[in-house]
């Protein structure tokens, strides 16, 4: 693995370094770059984004216009996707070029290294043990080599399709379904699917503006008695944070050393535990994907989890601790889950799930 290190081979490399993409995750990779005297020769993107754009410096070109500047060159993904075409045109470009995509962390800061594994290897040993099954274990193989190595083809052997993650879950018709980061209501969509509209109640929390006001529209005609949006985020303690709001993915509620990275206008938002929310009423399925607030999500729920041991999805892929510490706070707080570790169709390692039941 040190010789296959993506920082090393990039660090190493007497090709040209081409940055596919532009937005946060290219600021990220180009500070790592700072930090290792990396220097790039250019960016691009897609055609239908080029149109004279400049990025952190660079002028942006098609890749018919890198091509006959350089001819061979190493191509650095800067951006996540898990539309097929997107992703087929990354395996198909990974098939003719030398294609890395780094791993950066979506929030927070820290890279998941060599460094970082050694000092945490007994954690790395503990959540092994720890999975369900042998897809659980290879999943979490094939994500560590990811992001040491900047390998898309690691993700590819390892992702199953979303359904079968929810499959583990055995789904009824009398649950209610605690939804944190609920965004335009695309898991509530799935939700309603799975059971038919056979349900005791939904909670859909969601703190910015125009995904929560999206996912309100989108079901309305589910009725107040039934449906409870909460314009909130999911925290440890009922408090008001700062919010950066972006209307996407980058959408964070901000620590006090929160990431100089982010793009939309901050805003306060009110913070409240779920165990306040709820009031000491049932949940049997509580969904946390709060873009690097899951640990504190976790423990806004420590009673609900207590008392009805409700089945989890957790997002374990926001913070570069987040593979290893969430399985291990989760058996802590509960050891009688049964934890399935999956990763779903994505590059860069998005979408990496824990299921637990």
């Amino acid at each position: 693995m040190e010789e296959k290190n993506v920082w090393k081979r990039l660090s190493e490399t007497d090709k040209p370094i081409i940055m596919y993409g532009m937005g946060d995750g290219a600021e990220k990779i180009m500070a790592v770059f700072g930090r290792l005297g990396i220097k790039p020769a250019a960016f691009m993107a897609s055609d239908d984004f080029v149109r004279g754009q400049s990025f952190l410096g660079y002028q942006v070109h098609k890749l018919s216009e890198i091509q006959e500047m350089y001819g061979d060159f190493v191509i650095v993904v800067c951006f996540g996707s898990s539309l097929p075409p997107v992703m087929d045109r990354l395996y198909e470009l990974d098939g003719q070029y030398e294609l890395y995509a780094p791993d950066v962390p979506v929030a927070g800061e820290g890279l998941f290294d060599e460094e970082y594994l050694e000092a945490n290897a007994d954690k790395l040993q503990k959540v092994k043990r720890l999975l369900a099954d042998e897809q659980s274990r290879k999943v979490l193989e094939d994500i560590i080599s990811y992001k040491l190595t900047g390998d898309i083809k690691l993700l590819k052997e390892c992702e199953t399709p979303t359904d079968e993650g929810w499959s583990l879950l055995n789904i009824g018709k009398q649950e209610t379904y605690v939804d944190l980061g609920a965004y335009n209501g695309d898991t509530v969509d799935k939700f309603l699917r799975l059971t038919n509209k056979e349900f005791e109640h939904i909670y859909a929390v969601e703190p910015d503006s125009r995904s929560f006001n999206r996912m309100v529209r989108r079901n309305y005609a589910l009725g107040r008695g039934i449906f409870h949006p909460i314009n909130a985020v999911a925290w440890n303690e009922d408090t008001t944070l700062q919010f950066r709001q972006s209307g996407g993915r980058s959408s964070t509620a901000m620590r006090e050393n929160g990431s100089r990275y982010g793009r939309g206008r901050v805003v306060p938002v009110q913070a409240m535990r779920v165990d306040t929310l709820l009031e000491g009423k049932k949940a049997t399925l509580l969904k946390l994907d709060v873009e690097g607030s899951e640990r504190e999500a976790l423990e806004g729920a420590r009673e609900t989890i207590a008392k009805y041991r409700p089945k989890l999805i957790l997002s374990v892929y926001h913070r570069t601790e987040d593979l290893l510490e969430l399985p291990l706070k989760i058996h802590d707080m509960h050891s009688g889950y049964r934890l399935y570790l999956r990763h779903h169709p994505y590059i860069p390692a998005w979408d990496v799930e824990l299921y637990c039941i």
